[in-house]
């Protein structure tokens, strides 16, 4: 059981992530200081030390807090889709990751725009490092799911690019440690950069030039990847 001083601890913490969102949401990521954070809390700057080592490592623990929250929209999509669903669940992701960065391009940007200098990786793992890797291993669990259940062409290691192989064999084994052919791999690349980058390219503002609403270009190319993973494409209800 937590002590009264760790649960206030705990709410303290609470409060200046939160608070520290509502500035980066309001003003951007370059006005989210620990004066700005201080000043909106009625506390002193140095106070924040008490919390927080410095003002990368509350970034951090912001990036950790979106990350999770992000996490939790794809497992409730995904958890919408029937079981067995292979193309379900995959659409359920794929929209669910979209609607998120679109309803918050404030804390997409944080986390996929260009990086801040003050969240620069020190080598150990942070609570920002875990919450990015369960974000990331929900794809690829599903990747992984729908391989082994319902595989899809891909084409054979020796055919791969070798800087390419030698790559995706470096990031299959010291990264994902899975056991997982290379060419799955650079499909699921293929895959991750297509949705990463749509979603990216309509959540900055790239196709505004264009487009007044994207969604039909991203679903079109949601059907594409279903293709390419012999799923079967179900339009968005309604």
């Amino acid at each position: 059981m937590e002590s009264r001083r760790e649960r206030q601890r705990a709410a303290t913490v609470d409060e200046i992530t939160r608070t520290a969102r509502r500035i980066l949401v309001e003003a951007g990521p370059e006005a989210v200081t620990l004066r700005a954070i201080a000043r909106e809390m009625g506390m002193t700057a140095p106070g924040l030390y008490r919390y927080f080592a410095s003002h990368g490592d509350l970034l951090r623990h912001l990036v950790g807090v979106l990350f999770g929250e992000i996490t939790a929209a794809l497992e409730a999509g995904m958890a919408r889709a029937a079981k067995g669903d292979h193309g379900g669940k995959f659409l359920a992701v794929a929209r669910a990751f979209r609607r998120w960065c679109l309803a918050h391009p404030r804390e997409f940007s944080l986390l996929f725009g260009a990086p801040l200098p003050s969240l620069d990786d020190e080598g150990d793992l942070d609570f920002a490092d875990q919450c990015g890797r369960e974000f990331a291993w929900t794809f690829v669990r599903l990747f992984v799911d729908l391989w082994r259940k319902q595989p899809f062409p891909v084409p054979a290691d020796e055919e791969l690019d070798p800087s390419l192989r030698a790559q995706l064999t470096r990031y299959r084994d010291d990264v994902l440690g899975v056991d997982l052919p290379l060419g799955v791999m650079q499909l699921f690349l293929q895959c991750w950069v297509r949705l990463q980058g749509a979603i990216s390219l309509e959540a900055f503002g790239h196709l505004n030039f264009a487009l007044d609403d994207p969604e039909p270009l991203f679903e079109l190319m949601l059907a594409e990847l279903c293709g390419l993973l012999n799923l079967e494409y179900e339009p968005p209800a309604g």
